[in-house]
């Protein structure tokens, strides 16, 4: 088995490629998904962050995550006690899904903050994901987001060299869907081959 981070700035286009290694054949967990899992109404995880940050942030019951995001990605002390939070229990998460995946799989975690969590050693492999940053900012505002907001989460962010540093892989993706399929294609095939080796 081949435990893989998938990771890159926001807007450089992981959950597409994630969607292709997912095609092809990999195990593919996305960590947002996880994150929203684990703090969903009737979880432990939702009871602590509602203790910690207060009612404010429901909206009909359930956490709002715009409001949520916008207090700890202002507030570096408030995203630290939210990680404490939510990161140990993603990770056994995905522990209980790579547990149950079958010996020969490759599982492929769509993981943004990989190198600010400090999991990179948890990996077998790391592929980086890169785009240009004004490509990655029109994505962003294509999904609704200020550029205020922007630029906040991409203060909150490693810096493409810090990944670059921690990369086995080098996907770029600043060209069309077809670009990014086909590289991905390329890397899942080499991981195919280091997988049966």
């Amino acid at each position: 088995m081949l435990v893989v981070a998938l990771t890159g700035g926001i807007g450089s286009g992981k959950s597409l490629a994630g969607e292709y290694f997912s095609q092809l054949g990999a195990i593919v967990v996305d960590s947002d998904q996880l994150a929203r899992d684990v703090i969903e109404r009737g979880s432990d995880g939702f009871d602590e962050v509602v203790a910690r940050f207060g009612d404010e942030i429901l909206s009909n019951g359930d956490i709002d995550r715009k409001k949520l995001g916008a207090i700890v990605f202002s507030d570096p002390q408030a995203l630290t006690d939210l990680e404490g939070i939510t990161h140990p229990r993603i990770q056994a998460a995905f522990a209980a899904i790579v547990e149950e995946a079958l010996e020969d799989s490759i599982v492929i975690n769509q993981i943004p903050l990989l190198i600010e969590t400090g999991g990179v050693d948890r990996f077998d492999r790391v592929v980086v994901l890169l785009s240009d940053l004004e490509i990655r900012k029109e994505r962003l505002k294509a999904r609704g987001m200020t550029t205020n907001e922007i630029d906040r989460r991409l203060n909150a962010q490693a810096s493409d060299e810090d990944r670059l540093d921690m990369a086995d892989y080098i996907i770029e993706n600043n060209g069309s869907t077809d670009d990014l399929l086909r590289e991905v294609e390329e890397t899942y095939r080499v991981l195919l081959l280091e997988n049966h080796s």
